[in-house]
């Protein structure tokens, strides 16, 4: 059966396929059985099954048990292939295949295989594949978008692209290309956009672009294209080319005769940074054009002949940034555009700049003026006094130092002026005319201080622009007059003092941006005049307090960004975010907000945002190990995500997601949470991304009982699990983006189920799996985990059932054999082999012991083996104990010590802590007991904790892990309270016999309160 690949929301399913289901029928595969009965002898003798300690079991029908052993044996025609979402290089992301370089040495040098042929993007920007291949691309039917952007491709394949026959944008910038050859877009139809810049392009095939009868967009600009013939093919081939930008190349000449004979549907024309020396139309061959660039950085004068004036007659938008032409042409040129311009762009201009400012406002329809990068060191009153119907100008990037106050008194009706990147020492009075003004920009000039009548009479502002000025305070009065302002920016304006300049006034003001200032103190009552603020941002401000009310009239307030300050828990004052009850994203992160306990706060931060949406508290700065309290999330009912990366936390409670039942994104990766519960997880019932990279995790087996049914992304990188189990991923039915990449794995048949998952499920994408490399054994150290030949590792069903089919028939053939013919040798011997396990039953009887028991500890324990257990053991209950730093002979080799000490003694008691499982010596001495537990069947070993240890913290230590499992133990820290308890278990369990034939010693103590 084909199964369909999902990515995110979209279906992706393999070519050919329809989403119809291929079945291999039962006849054809029990047709196969013979011959696969005779592959099994020759298997055998190859040794390639049932060599793994943890096999890969088979199970399901019987076609399906056959199907999986032909694809074993090579019989993988019988079965459609499936392509899963491990992709080398790449990985998928909102139906797109994203194959960047990670690194230097990781770029790409050839289209990578097994891509998903059903995504909709491509983008392959930034590596070095150098040349494009017919097979590259052949199976993409569905592929919209192509991105081959910033590589080295120098040639292309004829018909490389015939299969992209719904591709409908192809970006090659930054190539080195030199050539289009004949049809070299073949099957592109329904390409609408095609971008080709700063390549090396000067040949240009008549037949190159014919291919693109649907093109709209073209952009060949950044080339080195010298001949008007070129522009002809373009214009020939494309039909339905609207946009045609071919600045920066080498054109000389731009004449209506060498283009084209008939009208065309152009709209867009950029020329602009060419070499031409003539323009000349003499037909209509552009009755659509609408924008015309024609702009040039070249010193060289223009020849401008428009003899046919229909051209020009529907132009709105002309470019003539540092266009050169004789000063006696410029009337007749802005003359040309008399009926329909309305913006006109003259930047970096060297011309007479007064004068054609006068000619052009001559036009009726001219509204916009931009007047950028002229170097304009003051302007005279009479500049725009010709500019009657303009209503933009944008005069930055110049060095103005003063504006006459009757400068813009002829444009009456200007509503929006841009003065930013100029040396303004203050608010130019001139602007106290502009009643009809909508947007003021005077950012990034040297204003130092405002006054109560720089902005009177502005009283229909929307949006006013302060940013990067030098404004150490406010006035009370500077907003005033500004009632209907909206959006107000002052970042990075050296601010120090609000006083009370959003106190009362700005009511209908909806974005506030104050960071990048100098404020330290957010002081109660600073914005209650801003009823209508939706916005604030506040981040890199070096706030360090937050007094309580301080948001007080924020009630409609949606945003508030508190970023990169220096906000400290103890000055977050109780009840500073009362008031925000409409609050929906809050960023607190790159602060220095810690909490030294778990335990819950009287009263929670957020206790009374219950609209939150988003949480954001990433990257705290502080000394020691931060645990948020177990409710400092209480009151966030509606949180949808929640960040708290890179805060040191040490652990999370489990109590602390319980508030908050509708969370869907998660991150705290970079933390050092090594175990997780499940029981965390547990609220958390919608929960669809989780991200828990570098977080020091030894497994994942908590996600087994997290029951996170609805986890779509897990990003759990540079961790320390060295094996994905089955289980695990199994625990996430929706899963479709896993990537644990950055750490080593175990390369052994522990993960032979994790790399066939890998390779060939058809719904969770694996990112970067071909990078995932191998830590163990040494002997495979680099190399890569999905290089591992798991076949060895796979139990194959039937055939074990065939095996035990045979052997069972053998074994009755021999075993009625062997009772008719020896059937009296047979009772003879069974009565011997009684006779001398009751032999070796007395003389075991008769050994004596030198000591009770032998107490195997590490030395950071001792003081409590000396203190506690000897007092009560040797002194008290008169038990002979053996102790390696007193009974140890001296000069004999230590593991003969040890040998001696645990064969020497009935019992061996083994003190457990965190040291314990890290020494090499107690792992031998526990070893070694171990092996006397299971080879003499007898009770003698006994396990006394001295922490609790979580189980999963036992998976390295793998014989501890299994001793467990069998039998229970004593537990000091669960004792607390009620030792004698503790000591009476201890001694029940020195005194049992190991001879009585009864299970071995299970004692668990049960926590006190």
């Amino acid at each position: 059966m084909v199964f369909p690949m999902v990515v995110r929301k979209c279906v992706v399913v393999p070519p050919n396929s329809r989403g119809a289901e291929v079945l291999v029928s039962e006849d054809t595969l029990t047709s196969q059985w013979t011959i696969l009965s005779s592959f099994y002898q020759q298997l055998l003798e190859m040794g390639t099954l049932m060599k793994s300690s943890r096999a890969v079991p088979s199970t399901g029908s019987k076609p399906l048990q056959l199907s999986l052993i032909f694809l074993l044996m090579g019989f993988g025609s019988l079965i459609p292939p499936v392509s899963g979402f491990t992709v080398r290089g790449c990985h998928v992301s909102n139906n797109t295949a994203v194959c960047r370089p990670n690194g230097v040495n990781e770029s790409l040098t050839a289209v990578p295989r097994g891509i998903p042929p059903t995504v909709k993007g491509i983008d392959l920007a930034a590596n070095w594949i150098s040349e494009i291949l017919v097979k590259d691309f052949q199976n993409f039917s569905v592929l919209e978008e192509l991105d081959l952007k910033r590589n080295r491709i120098s040639k292309i394949d004829t018909g490389a692209f015939t299969g992209l026959v719904s591709l409908k944008k192809l970006t090659l910038n930054n190539n080195k290309l030199v050539a289009l050859g004949d049809d070299l877009f073949a099957g592109l139809s329904n390409l609408t956009e095609l971008r080709i810049t700063s390549n090396k392009i000067k040949v240009l095939s008549p037949t190159a672009l014919k291919s693109l009868r649907s093109l709209e967009f073209l952009d060949i600009s950044g080339n080195k294209l010298h001949s008007s013939t070129k522009v002809q093919y373009i214009l020939q081939q494309l039909p339905n080319l609207k946009s045609l930008i071919i600045a920066h190349n080498e054109l000389t000449h731009f004449q209506s005769w060498d283009l084209t004979n008939s009208s065309l549907k152009l709209s867009l024309l950029d020329l602009s940074e060419n070499h031409i020396a003539v323009f000349r139309i003499v037909a209509d061959v552009f009755p659509n054009l609408t924008w015309l660039n024609i702009g040039s950085n070249f010193k060289q004068k223009m020849i401008w002949d428009i003899r046919n004036k229909t051209f020009l007659s529907r132009v709105s938008t002309l470019d003539i940034s540092s266009l050169q032409l004789a000063s006696k042409d410029w009337k007749s040129f802005l003359g040309d555009f008399n009926s329909s311009l309305t913006t006109l762009r003259m930047n970096a201009m060297t011309s007479n700049l007064s004068e054609l400012i006068s000619i052009s406002c001559t036009i009726p329809t001219l509204t916009t003026l931009q007047l950028r990068d002229n170097k304009l060191k003051q302007i005279s009153s009479e500049m725009f006094h010709l500019c009657r119907n303009v209503t933009e100008i944008d005069l930055s990037q110049n060095a103005l130092q003063s504006i006459p106050d009757d400068t813009f008194r002829s444009p009456r009706y200007l509503k929006i002026l841009t003065l930013r990147r100029n040396l303004l020492p203050s608010v130019p009075t001139a602007v106290k005319h502009l009643h009809a003004l909508l947007e003021l920009d005077l950012s990034s000039n040297q204003i130092t201080k405002f006054t109560c009548h720089d902005f009177t009479n502005l009283t229909k502002l929307r949006e006013l622009s302060l940013y990067q000025n030098t404004i150490p305070e406010l006035n009370d009065c500077v907003f005033r007059d500004l009632t209907r302002l909206q959006v107000l920016k002052l970042q990075s304006c050296h601010i120090t003092k609000l006083n009370n300049a959003f106190k009362k006034d700005l009511p209908n003001l909806r974005q506030l941006l104050l960071n990048n200032n100098q404020i330290s103190v957010m002081k109660k009552g600073r914005f209650q005049g801003l009823k209508s603020l939706q916005i604030l941002k506040l981040h890199d401000s070096h706030i360090k307090v937050l007094e309580t009310g301080c948001f007080t009239g924020l009630a409609n307030l949606t945003e508030l960004q508190l970023q990169s300050n220096e906000i400290e828990t103890a000055k977050l004052k109780r009840g500073c975010f009362d008031g925000l009850t409409s609050l929906r994203r809050l960023d607190l992160g790159n602060n220095h907000i810690s909490f030294k306990s778990s335990s819950a706060v009287p009263e929670p931060l957020f206790s009374q945002l219950n609209l939150l949406e988003t949480l954001e508290m990433p990257a705290q700065h502080h000394k020691g190990r931060n645990r948020l309290p177990r409710n400092f999330l209480q009151g966030l009912t509606n949180l949808r995500n929640f960040k708290a990366r890179n805060i040191l936390l040490l652990n999370l409670h489990n109590d602390t997601f319980k508030y908050t039942p509708r969370l869907e994104e998660l991150d705290i990766s970079t933390n050092e949470l090594e175990d997780l519960s499940a029981d965390l997880f547990s609220p958390l019932r919608h929960l669809k991304s989780l991200y828990l990279s570098r977080t020091s995790l030894q497994s994942l087996d908590f996600l087994i009982q997290a029951n996170l049914t609805k986890l779509e992304f897990l990003q759990a990188r540079r961790n320390s699990f060295p094996v994905i189990y089955e289980e695990e991923i199994k625990s996430l039915p929706a899963l479709v983006y896993l990537d644990v990449s950055g750490h080593g794995f175990k390369c052994d048949c522990d993960n032979a189920w994790f790399v066939q998952w890998a390779e060939n499920n058809s719904q969770t994408q694996v990112f970067d799996a071909y990078s995932f490399k191998c830590n163990y054994p040494k002997s495979l150290n680099d190399k890569k985990l999905l290089d591992m030949d798991v076949r060895s590792c796979s139990v194959q069903t039937n055939f074990i059932c065939f095996v035990c089919t045979t052997c069972s028939t053998l074994l009755l053939m021999v075993a009625s054999f062997t009772y008719h013919f020896l059937r009296w040798q047979l009772v003879y011997a069974y009565y011997l082999f009684l006779a001398f396990l009751f032999d070796k039953k007395q003389k075991n009887r008769r050994a004596s012991c030198q000591y009770d028991a032998f107490i195997s500890y590490n030395a950071a324990d001792e003081p409590w083996v000396v203190q506690e257990m000897l007092p009560k053991l040797e002194d008290e209950q008169g038990w002979r104990l053996c102790l390696h730093h007193r009974d140890f002979e001296p000069g004999k080799p230590i593991m003969e010590n040890i040998t001696d000490a645990i064969y020497g003694s009935r019992k061996t008691i083994c003190v457990i802590s965190r040291r314990y499982l890290e020494s090499e010596w107690c792992s031998r001495e526990m070893t070694l007991a171990s092996f006397r537990l299971f080879d003499e069947q007898k009770d003698v070993l006994i396990l006394v904790f001295l922490e609790d240890i979580p189980t999963a913290q036992l998976s390295p230590y793998y014989r501890m892990r299994k001793v467990l499992k069998r039998r229970t133990y004593v537990s000091w820290p669960r004792a607390e309270g009620n030792t004698e308890v503790f000591w009476q278990k201890l001694c029940q369990a020195l005194k049992t016999r190991e001879d009585h034939g009864e299970d071995p010693f299970l004692l668990t103590v049960v926590d006190q309160p």
